[in-house]
């Protein structure tokens, strides 16, 4: 790639447990200063879930900075900072979204939270094909699985699939990783 060459877009995907945001960190290694976005919130009083955040944080370097925030567009639309970003994950990012938009209920679905949701995944998408910043996030394939029992279960993840066709299109490369190998679905260029 060349110095004036657009920086790189890379979309990791994987199931759980795949081993997709440790290779998604692995991207990012060589840089010192990493921006690392976790849109996993805190779920209080959740003792397993900090222990996987706990996790998380020791793994990474230690001259990475964390940003516990779901605003990924203001992140990718931040000139000031030319730090890499990586964004663990977009499915959390969305549970976010669509706790925000009332989603999982059927009624507040159908009566405006399915175009609230739309709405926001279209702006991360706008967001993540504008931005100037080297940007890898990290993002659960759903479409490999068990079909969900309840309707809000279809909803996400027929959204979150949705998601991740969109930030993949405006991507300069997509991973998959399954059982910690990484298969490339889109090379990057040059």
């Amino acid at each position: 790639m060349t110095p004036d060459a657009p920086l790189p877009r890379t979309l990791v995907l994987g199931g759980a447990r795949s081993g997709k945001s440790t290779r998604a960190e692995q991207l990012l290694a060589h840089h010192e200063d990493v921006l690392y976005v976790a849109t996993s919130g805190s779920r209080d009083g959740d003792a397993e879930w900090a222990q996987r955040v706990a996790l998380h944080r020791e793994r990474r370097p230690a001259g990475w900075r964390t940003a516990e925030t779901c605003d990924l567009e203001a992140v990718l639309a931040d000139t000031a900072d030319p730090a890499p970003v990586l964004v663990d994950c977009l499915a959390l990012w969305l549970t976010a979204v669509m706790d925000e938009c009332g989603a999982w209920d059927d009624a507040l679905w159908a009566d405006g939270g399915e175009a609230a949701v739309q709405r926001r995944c279209e702006a991360l998408a706008r967001a993540w094909a504008g931005t100037g910043r080297r940007v890898v996030a990290v993002s659960n394939e759903v479409g490999m699985g068990v079909v969900p029992a309840t309707a809000a279960g279809r909803r996400f993840r027929d959204t979150l699939g949705r998601l991740n066709m969109a930030v993949a299109d405006a991507s300069e490369r997509v991973l998959l990783v399954v059982a910690g190998q990484v298969l490339t679905v889109k090379p990057a260029a040059g």
